[in-house]
């Protein structure tokens, strides 16, 4: 076995059949690549308008977006935040966990929980729309590749 020089060529000779499945597997992939994005696009704009229709306005004592509607992600995050501080401010400092059961601010402070959870679940599903469109653009991305690199087969002509 020898090296290989930077002269030299390495050349694979692929069968029609073979060029043919590789083009569709790269077309298959960019189909698949195209939906990802699309469904991305519709999860996002989803989430969106549920937080729209919720009107939640960030108060003016957060440390951004005052008075801003929750919209978004960084918005649905700041406002968790807030309403955290909010209910450890409620509860002198403590968790749901660390109140008496009897302790009547023990309820504020478990629907704080369940808002901010509520919130971050929001983020998540913002997160995960992002990540489907960036794998949607990398299968478009090989798919093309794959089409490039492969030609399109040609088929002899018959001389009479």
């Amino acid at each position: 076995m020898s090296a290989t020089t930077s002269d030299e060529v390495n050349e694979v000779v692929l069968s029609g059949r073979q060029g043919r499945l590789i083009r569709l597997i790269g077309l298959a992939g960019i189909i698949a690549g195209i939906l990802m994005i699309v469904v991305a696009i519709v999860a996002w704009v989803a989430v969106t308008a549920q937080l729209r229709a919720e009107n939640i306005t960030i108060p003016d004592d957060a440390p951004i977006f005052a008075g801003e509607v929750v919209d978004g992600p960084i918005d649905a995050f700041v406002q968790a935040g807030v309403i955290n501080m909010h209910a450890l401010e409620a509860s002198g400092g403590k968790t749901y966990a660390e109140l008496d059961q009897d302790d009547p601010v023990r309820e504020t402070v478990m629907n704080a929980s369940f808002l901010r959870a509520s919130l971050f679940t929001s983020v998540v599903a913002y997160g995960v729309a992002l990540f489907a469109a960036g794998v949607g653009i990398v299968l478009v991305l090989f798919g093309w590749a794959l089409r490039i690199f492969v030609p399109v087969a040609t088929r002899p002509t018959r001389t009479a």
